[in-house]
């Protein structure tokens, strides 16, 4: 399918702004990073930031094992953890047999951001989201972004004392068409975004998830259900980029993407390119091909570009050349939605008909300017369109 071309003007606009998207992008994961440092202040009226230990929730997410060690069944390390330990992800500890989460309402990132953001590019085009985060991941990415959160324990940062309900009453407030869990890992404070997410869904607000997708089935099948759509990051499709790279497994990630699928919860993907580690084309070919079969061709995918940061900060940020092979490669296997994400001005940002080739949503960043929609159909052809529309 062939994509329609720009006209003057806009090209030399979006040229623009490409050319100080990487400051921009800089600048952006800079300021996000340094709210688990200090006392954070948050875009809506949230109480007073505290450091240290505030409060504990029992967790049914375990095992109890010989001499008091617990198993953790949340995620697939199954850590061990002796009595008084934590596991390796610093949000579980055990506490005289018993697994608690240390997490629990205590948020370090309080944030009202665009949808687009997450990112989902098929959710609500042009709203906003209440993010929340606390400290804590199960899997330890050396290009993590925000390591010095999510990489770190609760009393190494200041967090809010922000329960479930105090969360949905402030995203209501401040306009929030949803709630999301976002930006640190979800899975690490699981109780707090199982809570808040069935009040959320009480108060109508949507629950978005943007995660590592590393969970055990049965906690992700009791989620589900609270869902309305989830970004997974797909950091690679090689098995050994998980274990050398992020300490993990490629197939639970391939597990949890089948399962919110088959939950019927809205999913994206994204995939952040990493120079000479991950940005082989017949790989992402590879996996692009298993997205189709597995997940299908309307399953929108974001080619996020890399930014030296954390361990990898000796690589260079990805070429965009590297982005555009890769969101070629994955529209010639038949997807039907690719996007660039952190170029910004790149045509990759907007949305097009996979029927007639029109643009249905234009984009400058996170901002959209144009939309093309109506009840979820192109205004071009009436071609239905998958997501989250109203």
């Amino acid at each position: 399918m062939e994509r329609p071309e720009r006209k003057g003007m806009e090209i030399d606009r979006r040229g623009f702004f490409g050319a100080v998207a990487g400051s921009a992008c800089g600048a952006c994961l800079a300021g996000l990073t340094a709210r688990a440092q200090t006392a954070p202040t948050g875009a809506v009226d949230t109480p007073t930031a505290q450091k240290g230990l505030i409060k504990r929730k029992p967790s049914p997410w375990f095992e109890p094992l010989e001499r008091g060690a617990i198993r953790c069944t949340l995620c697939p390390r199954e850590c061990r953890i002796a009595r008084g330990r934590r596991g390796p992800c610093r949000a579980r500890e055990n506490r005289d047999g018993e697994c608690y989460s240390l997490v629990y309402g205590n948020p370090s990132l309080v944030q009202l951001d665009p949808v687009e953001r997450k990112p989902f590019f098929h959710v609500l085009p042009g709203e906003r989201a209440l993010s929340i985060s606390t400290v804590g991941c199960p899997i330890e990415c050396m290009f993590c972004e925000v390591w010095d959160m999510a990489l770190v324990g609760p009393e190494d940062v200041y967090a809010y004392d922000l329960p479930p309900d105090m969360v949905v009453r402030h995203a209501r407030d401040a306009g929030a068409r949803a709630v999301s869990y976002a930006f640190g890992e979800p899975v690490a404070f699981y109780e707090y975004m199982a809570d808040t997410a069935a009040l959320a869904r009480e108060a109508d607000l949507l629950n978005l998830v943007h995660t590592s997708g590393y969970i055990t089935p049965e906690p992700l099948q009791e989620l589900i259900d609270l869902l309305d759509a989830a970004n997974v990051d797909l950091k690679s499709f090689d098995p050994e980029f998980y274990r050398e790279t992020c300490d993990a497994e490629l197939e639970p990630v391939l597990e949890t993407l089948k399962l919110l699928k088959a939950g019927g919860v809205h999913v994206e993907i994204t995939n952040i390119l990493i120079p000479t580690l991950n940005d082989d084309v017949g790989l992402i070919r590879e996996m692009c091909s298993w997205i189709k079969e597995e997940m299908g061709a309307e399953v929108p995918l974001h080619f996020a570009r890399f930014y030296p940061l954390y361990k990898l900060a000796n690589l260079p940020p990805t070429p965009v050349s590297t982005i555009d092979r890769a969101r070629e490669a994955a529209l010639d296997v038949g997807l039907h939605h690719v996007y660039v994400s952190r170029v910004t001005g790149h045509e990759g940002e907007d949305s097009f008909c996979p029927s007639c080739g029109e643009t249905i949503i234009e984009r400058i960043g996170f901002v959209v300017e144009e939309k093309h929609l109506a009840g979820g159909k192109c205004k071009h052809c009436a071609a239905p369109i998958p997501g989250i529309w109203s």
